[in-house]
């Protein structure tokens, strides 16, 4: 096992770095510390950016925005491969099959781990195509289409010029990236069980259900704030579904300028920053299956003053959950907001703010992005490549890019 995280870690850090070089020799990095980020950015699916400025006209040749796009499409299956060749650590120890099964049948439909690394590539590049030609379909250019899918379907958030999808200015488009963001936020298994002809079994899955109704809630939430800068209220509702599925599934796409909605609304978008999607998927975050592990065991404890000589297990779909699972979760949230509070730390370092610092620290921990609307060229060197470290850590869930400067862990 140590040679496997070593591994994983040693090649993540070396993809990262050789995806600098075209940015560098190019001449479109102004130094090799600029082209570093913005290939650590690509390959964590993060989506942060510092060759693109906010309200200013790119130009950056295609090949660059194709580059950029597809090293997010390859990070993105990347880190489902990391997940399938070390599948114990993305829950604090409870194995991943054992909590992403929609029921009690759906485990005979799963494929043997020899097959389903090919399977992953498929489901994968399946979503890729479907929402290229979706794009195709409705009037944007061959090249846009492809870059948006490798964007969306791995959660990175990369787009060309800036990444406002308002500039479509098209219904129809936004619900396509809608869909295709919530369904690259799902588990990887339970996508396959959808592709298998299983689809109704997704929907039983509690990490799906909690997906989904934070999405649904969060988006009603916002249009009720937000309905009164809109020309009507279903205009208002697909920004509100657009941008809450955006910040959630942690793609970091954004429609119009979200500074300018209320400071509520603002909020709700700022806490979906720390959830993240499902578990087992290319999303970033915190994760849902975490939250819900806590959360059982809240009320249990809740449960426990009432009941004090009682006994309480976690379940989740019907399987118990052992207490290194709930243990896991726990150090995990806690060491998640450590590393948080000092990269924010980091950054306010250079002068920003307190409330750039802890958006800057929760966009590149979480891998989210959102682009153009944080200035991270503004930045100091050092600030940058402490956010290289920060978003690496966030991509491969702390627990791989952490252990191996645990002298303990190598001694033993």
């Amino acid at each position: 096992m140590k040679k496997q995280y070593a591994f994983v870690f040693i090649i993540w850090a070396a993809v990262c770095v050789l995806g600098a070089l075209p940015y560098f020799l190019s001449g479109h990095a102004g130094n090799f510390t600029d082209a570093l980020f913005e290939s650590v950015s690509g390959f964590t699916t993060t989506g942060a950016t510092v060759l693109l400025k906010k309200g200013e006209s790119s130009n950056l040749p295609d090949w660059i925005f194709f580059f950029r796009s597809f090293s997010q499409w390859i990070g993105g299956l990347g880190v489902l491969f990391t997940f399938v060749v070390i599948p114990v650590y993305t829950t604090g120890g409870f194995q991943l099959k054992k909590i992403v099964t929609a029921n009690s049948g759906s485990e005979k439909v799963l494929p043997r781990f020899h097959k389903f690394i090919f399977y992953l590539f498929i489901i994968y590049t399946s979503l890729t195509a479907l929402q290229f030609f979706s794009l195709l379909l409705f009037g944007t250019n061959w090249f846009t289409a492809l870059t948006q899918s490798f964007s969306t379907i791995s959660t990175g958030g990369f787009f060309i010029q800036k990444n406002n999808i308002a500039i479509f200015n098209s219904a129809s488009i936004e619900w396509i990236h809608i869909i295709f963001m919530f369904l690259s936020g799902i588990n990887i298994y339970l996508i396959w069980l959808i592709f298998y002809g299983k689809a109704k079994n997704v929907f039983l899955n509690s990490e799906v259900r909690v997906y989904a109704g934070v999405i649904l809630l969060a988006s009603l939430v916002v249009t009720i704030m937000i309905v009164s800068q809109s020309s009507s209220a279903g205009t208002a509702l697909r920004h509100a579904f657009f941008n809450v599925v955006s910040v959630i599934s942690t793609t970091g796409f954004l429609t119009g300028d979200v500074t300018s909605w209320s400071f509520a609304a603002q909020g709700v978008l700022f806490f979906l920053l720390f959830i993240g999607g499902c578990s087992f998927s290319a999303a970033g975050g915190i994760k849902i299956i975490r939250f819900i592990m806590l959360g059982k065991q809240t009320l249990n404890e809740l449960k426990r003053l009432v009941y004090p000589h009682g006994t309480f297990i976690i379940k989740l779909d019907g399987k118990r959950a052992n207490k290194r699972a709930v243990h896991g979760a726990a150090g995990f949230i806690f060491l998640y907001f450590l590393i948080l509070a000092a990269a924010a730390l980091l950054v306010s370092s250079s002068g920003a703010d307190i409330l750039t610092s802890v958006i800057t620290a929760a966009v590149c921990q979480g891998n989210i992005g959102l682009g153009t609307y944080i200035p991270f060229h503004e930045f100091p060197n050092y600030v940058k490549w402490g956010l290289c470290l920060v978003m690496i850590i966030g991509r491969l869930e702390l627990s791989i890019a952490l252990i191996i400067f645990n002298w303990n862990f190598w001694k033993r």
